[in-house]
């Protein structure tokens, strides 16, 4: 057998190890509790629409109490008024218990928080795959729309890596329900990045877990913001795929008078953000990450 043939049969029977690997990993698996971070959390459960359970965290944002704060007992914290709710969506070699420490900072910012963990992933049941991911986010989004409260509030998207493919997904499929789009150092499609990949490139072709995220941008309303954040020295996804995004983007909405219809916020919002020494995995550690995510977040409640 040829190593043509190995490598061709490699990327055709094997890609769902490649894409999804933490989901491969042998049980128990080690998670990050919120409390290992001071978060207050809920445990929740989804049911996705093809009965997969899908365990996953709440985080609501929280103030310290006033009677607290003025002596020398424990401080206790309250529920604080929530400015919306934030989706997070994580990459494809994390589990939720990794998104915490940025799930921190939004809710530092007054939103709530749904860590979504995937089929396969952690402790949620099932096998991942395009398909079952496609149903798990809009899991994630029917329970905040389903909850008297939260639906109230705006919804964002906030999505890593393989998680800006499935933001950039849910709200192509959804878009008068979100708010607003958040993707950092995700791909134009999953056989662009192959395509890149020495040797094995020649087999992209054959690539069944797509994520075309090029062709579902164009999908989204002019008028829905989106905040697009790229590390320069991403060595996982090339820049090059984040800046095609981007470009896509802003052409979005020119052959569609009617792709304003489901916003009244100016697209004028929408921001590109790149970090010179940002890699793949350490981006939203650079210096000013959080703060351009939160001027971003501010300027949707502004005119």
């Amino acid at each position: 057998m040829s190593l043509a043939v190995v490598l061709g049969k490699l990327v055709w029977h094997g890609q769902k190890f490649l894409v999804y690997p933490s989901a491969y990993l042998e049980k128990p698996r080690y998670v990050c509790s919120p409390r290992q971070h001071g978060l207050q959390h809920e445990d929740i459960e989804l049911l996705t629409s093809d009965k997969i359970i899908l365990r996953c965290y709440l985080l609501r944002p929280t103030e310290t109490s006033s009677r607290a704060s003025k002596t020398s007992e424990p401080i206790e914290l309250e529920a604080a008024a929530s400015r919306g709710s934030v989706i997070m969506f994580h990459g494809n070699a994390m589990n939720y218990g990794d998104c915490l420490w940025g799930a921190g900072h939004i809710v530092k910012m007054g939103y709530t928080v749904l860590i979504l963990s995937y089929r396969g992933y952690a402790h949620s049941d099932g096998s991942p795959s395009e398909k079952g991911l496609r149903k798990d986010a809009q899991a994630a989004l029917d329970y905040l729309l389903a909850d008297d409260e939260l639906s109230q509030k705006p919804i964002i998207l906030y999505g890593q890596s393989l998680g800006g493919a499935v933001a950039i997904d849910l709200a192509s499929r959804n878009p008068s329900k979100i708010n607003a789009l958040i993707v950092m150092n995700t791909f134009t499609s999953l056989p662009d990045v192959i395509r890149g990949w020495p040797i094995i490139g020649i087999f992209s072709f054959i690539c069944h877990q797509r994520w075309n995220s090029a062709s579902k941008l164009p999908r989204i309303p002019k008028a829905l913001p989106i905040l697009m954040l790229s590390g320069d020295m991403d060595q996982v996804v090339p820049r090059k795929h984040m800046h095609t995004l981007w470009e896509i983007a802003t052409k979005r909405g020119e052959d569609d008078k009617g792709s304003n219809e489901h916003s009244d916020v100016p697209p004028s919002k929408d921001v590109f953000k790149s970090f010179m020494y940002g890699s793949h995995a350490d981006t939203d550690d650079q210096a000013g990450y959080w703060r351009t995510v939160e001027e971003f977040l501010d300027s949707l409640n502004t005119p």
